[in-house]
């Protein structure tokens, strides 16, 4: 078998808001191959740019579009595929953009060897410790405390255990940013957990205090609290806050995580498969675990990123929350034939091969732009 087209896919809604929403539009990856297997993977970045990257044409031997060197390639070759693409983009993909198009490669990649050898990628990843995970809603924070209310009201009453509020008008004030806190809690009551994300609104010295004016409200962590590259900052940060800290989400390889763990000295570590891709999120929760950390996924895309974190979750231990991207976007709820299955506050991945979900072609025409 071997790969005969790499495709991208740019999808875009009609109307983009400047929000902090990955669900409005997206890149999609298809891999096909001469055998007829197709994967699908997607990635969390600027579409147009990776659609550039996979598609442009050769410059020379260290500087390539994506696809052309994946033509030909054994798909089931997964990590030669991906030494090949670092080598083809080695002058421009010390990080960002050149390795998110890389990472949905990878994800289409291990989806199309689940769908060639009948597997669920979690048994490709040696596989599962569980199939069922608590999920936490996620969504933006209203854009006043009582639309923050009404909305943890919402996700209380759809049986979520935990949810987490981010973004949004947090970080204009002292005054709002409590306020939008204090009705979150308020809104989920004294038994769901409440999850914080800052929007990396904040410098070192504002997100310690913070950290101590929330902790009346028990949050179960603190999310992007600093620009991911304030490692000095999260280190003291991390030092006094009585709430765990979690970041990653902007990170891409696996040098990039690492940093941030050991570094940064944080307790959760968020990697997201359609920026680093299956294989990179697998190494960076062992290499969480083996430091005494926690892994959760990053996910505020549609149902194909969402199975591929699942997937990638259930090859580790001890896992407690999974990320469940809410966002009320048609690319995140209509994208899939299949949704996953959500019920009682968990979250359960299909034994189904590869990721388990299979594009609508009507969805896809209806939104893609390229």
């Amino acid at each position: 078998m071997k790969v005969t087209r790499v495709e991208a896919i740019v999808l875009r809604r009609p109307h983009v808001a400047a929000a902090a929403d990955g669900t409005q539009d997206t890149c999609l990856i298809r891999v096909e191959t001469d055998a007829g297997v197709t994967g699908v993977g997607e990635v969390d970045s600027c579409p147009e740019a990776v659609k550039a990257i996979v598609d442009a044409p050769l410059s020379h031997s260290n500087c390539s579009g994506l696809a052309r060197v994946l033509v030909g390639m054994d798909p089931l070759a997964i990590d030669v595929c991906n030494r090949r693409m670092r080598r083809a983009a080695n002058y421009y993909s010390s990080g960002g953009v050149a390795v998110h198009a890389m990472g949905g490669i990878d994800m289409a990649l291990w989806d199309l060897a689940g769908k060639a050898l009948g597997q669920p990628v979690y048994r490709l990843l040696s596989g599962p410790f569980q199939t069922r995970f608590r999920a936490y809603s996620s969504v933006l924070f209203g854009d006043t405390p009582a639309a923050t209310y009404d909305s943890a009201r919402r996700w209380a009453d759809r049986g979520f255990t935990a949810v987490k509020f981010g973004w949004g008008p947090m970080g204009q004030s002292e005054t709002l940013d409590l306020a939008l806190v204090r009705e979150a809690r308020r809104g989920l009551g004294d038994g769901i957990d409440l999850l914080i994300d800052a929007g990396e609104c904040y410098d070192a010295r504002t997100a310690i205090r913070r950290s101590q004016q929330y902790a009346e409200f028990r949050p179960y962590w603190l999310e992007e609290m600093l620009h991911p590259d304030d490692l000095a900052g999260y280190r003291a940060l991390a030092a006094v806050s009585p709430t765990p800290i979690a970041a990653g989400e902007t990170a891409a390889t696996e040098a990039e995580f690492l940093r941030m763990l050991d570094d940064g000295h944080l307790d959760w570590i968020q990697p997201d498969p359609s920026r680093c891709g299956i294989s990179t999120m697998l190494a960076v929760g062992r290499a969480a675990l083996a430091r005494h950390k926690r892994v959760c996924n990053h996910t505020f895309k549609s149902a194909v990123t969402l199975a591929a974190s699942l997937h990638v979750m259930a090859a580790l231990p001890g896992v407690d929350v999974v990320e469940f991207c809410m966002a009320d976007s048609p690319l995140r709820h209509e994208l899939t034939f299949e949704a996953i299955e959500f019920a009682d506050g968990f979250a359960t991945i299909s034994d189904r091969p590869g990721l388990g979900v299979t594009l609508d072609p009507a969805a896809v025409e209806k939104y893609r732009v390229g």
